[in-house]
Parts: C-alpha cells; sequence; structure tokens
C-alpha cells in the first residue's frame, strides 16, 4: 500500500506538487494520470526517496522509503529504463542490486526469463534498445519480489506485443495481492489495465475513483442514431432540438445525440415514421473523461 498524506513538494517558487492524498491501494492496478508537468513522475520520485518533500509524507506499508530495511524486497520501481551503467551486462546490473538487498542470486535468472531478455543477459545495457531497456528495468522492479510496484510509462518503445504483455503482467501481479501503481499517458491502455485511477493536475489531486465511475461522472453519454435519407434525418433532429436535446452529425448517415436516452429517441422516431438502421448508447472512452476533466490543468498544451 502507498499513502499520500498532504504530500508537496516546491522547487524554488513553482510548487510542483500540492497536498496530494490518497491511499493506493492493493489488489488492483491504479493508474497515475496527468498532462505533462502535473507532479507524476515527482510523486513517485518521493514514494522511493529519491526527493524529499517540501511538507507532508509518503508512506509504503505504513513507513518512509528511508526506513525499508530492505527496500527492493517492499518496493519495486521503474522510473527511467535508461538509468544503469551502460557498460554493465544486464545479468550483473540486477546481481548487482540483488546483493545491495541480500536477494539470492538465482532470482536474476528468474526475472530476466520472466522480461523475455535471457539470451541477452550478458549483453552491456547500453545496447539495448528503448523497448530492451524496458524490460530490464521491469525487472529490476521485479527483482525483490515486492509487494509494492510503481511503473513510470512503461510501455514506452515497446512494440504492439510488449505493450500486450505488460498489461498482462500488470493485471497478473495485482491479482496476486500486489500494490501496482502505473503513470502513463496512453488513455486506451490504461482503460484496459487499470481498475482504479488517481488523476492529478498542476500537482493537485483532481480524482481518485474507479475506472467505470470516472468515465461515467466525467463525460457526457450520447445515443447513436442511423438514418438513411437525409429528409428523414433532418426531420428527426429538428424534433429532437425542439424537446432540449443536442444533436451532432457522425460518421455518415449517422446523428449522435445527447440530451436523451435511447428509449426517447426510439420513440420519437416510431412517432414521426422515421425508418432507423441502427439505434444505440454511445459509451464514452476513458481518453474523453481524462481531457473534459484536465482540460484547465494543461500547462504545456499548444494553441489549436
Amino acid at each position: 500500500m502507498i499513502t499520500l498524506r498532504g504530500l508537496t513538494k516546491r522547487y524554488g517558487e513553482k510548487t510542483v506538487v500540492d497536498g496530494l492524498t490518497c491511499v493506493v491501494a492493493p489488489g488492483s492496478v491504479t493508474g497515475f494520470l496527468g498532462p505533462n508537468g502535473s507532479g507524476k513522475s515527482t510523486t513517485m520520485r518521493l514514494t522511493v526517496g529519491l526527493d524529499r518533500p517540501t511538507a507532508g509524507s509518503v508512506l509504503v506499508n505504513g513507513k518512509p522509503y528511508a526506513e525499508l530495511k530492505h527496500p527492493l524486497r517492499e518496493v519495486g520501481a521503474l522510473l527511467e529504463a535508461k538509468a544503469l551503467h551502460p557498460g554493465r551486462s544486464a545479468g550483473r546490473h540486477l546481481l548487482a542490486m540483488a546483493r545491495s538487498n541480500g536477494i539470492p542470486a538465482a532470482r536474476v535468472e528468474e526475472v530476466l526469463a520472466t522480461v523475455g531478455l535471457t539470451d541477452v543477459a550478458g549483453k552491456r545495457a547500453g545496447q539495448f534498445s528503448l523497448g530492451m531497456g524496458q524490460r530490464l528495468g521491469i525487472a529490476g522492479a521485479l527483482l525483490g519480489d515486492p509487494g509494492v510496484l510503481m511503473f513510470d510509462e512503461p510501455v514506452n518503445g515497446l512494440d504492439p506485443d510488449g505493450v500486450r504483455w505488460v498489461r498482462q503482467l500488470m493485471r497478473s501481479l495485482a491479482e496476486e495481492g500486489r500494490t501496482v501503481f502505473v503513470s502513463s499517458h496512453l488513455m486506451s491502455e490504461m482503460q484496459l489495465t487499470a481498475d482504479h485511477l488517481v488523476v492529478i493536475g498542476k500537482g493537485k489531486l483532481l480524482a481518485d475513483a474507479p475506472v467505470d465511475e470516472f468515465i461515467a461522472g466525467n463525460s457526457l453519454s450520447s445515443v447513436s442514431v442511423r438514418v438513411p435519407t437525409p429528409v428523414e434525418r433532418d426531420t428527426l433532429a429538428r424534433h429532437l432540438l425542439t424537446r432540449g436535446a443536442a444533436v451532432e452529425p457522425g460518421a455518415a448517415d449517422e446523428l449522435v445525440v445527447t440530451g436523451a436516452g435511447v428509449g426517447e429517441v426510439g420513440d420519437l422516431a416510431h412517432e414521426l415514421g422515421v425508418r432507423l438502421h441502427g439505434l444505440g448508447e454511445r459509451t464514452a472512452s476513458l481518453e474523453q473523461a481524462y481531457m473534459e476533466l484536465t482540460a484547465s490543468s494543461v500547462e504545456y498544451g499548444v494553441t489549436a
């Protein structure tokens, strides 16, 4: 479990993390989302003692990271895949980590096999591609078989097969009862992977909720209705507008309706004698909900 209590970090006059309070619970994958510069990486660095908070605290299993006797056995982290000696082989890199925390050397071979790097264990890490470096970083996080795992953008540089592998790995770790905290900018991947979301903007907590609840609470539901002829389409749209619904054109013969349910749209079409080739509820995506929530928290966006 990771517990943030009023966590604050300032650099000079800039507040990067601003009073974060939340709990990252075991047994689920928690997605950590926010625009660039919102404080995600800083929060993770504060968690593993790479930086000190200005105020508040962050605890791992009830203790500050600095008080953990064998930290790699309690929390594993992938924060920067290339933060290693480029001249050291993958196997030697992991062996050095293992020895520093009293982890059996046999564990190195196990995690190399888990991440698919057994055949390149003797290759210098500096010669690894970005994707291979990510796999080595994940191996390092898994090395101590910890109950808490943190991953900052773990799928960077991975091919589609690698992305799917990471997704399955995160799910399996959570199913084992571990705490899995994952930062990512890939909304579609987070929607497939995460059970719970913690969303921040400009260092402040914006949301702390299950994925389905987050999407439902931060996006408008809509109805997709397909009408084959322009005349009937215009008729239906005009009557929907008089009932206070919002209507926008979709793809081809589609209308996208907000402010009216599937039943209401279907009943109205029946009353008007309008033929329908399709009628159904549109499910909002995590990306849509996220963009709605964080629109005012983007610090490094561009002008459309």
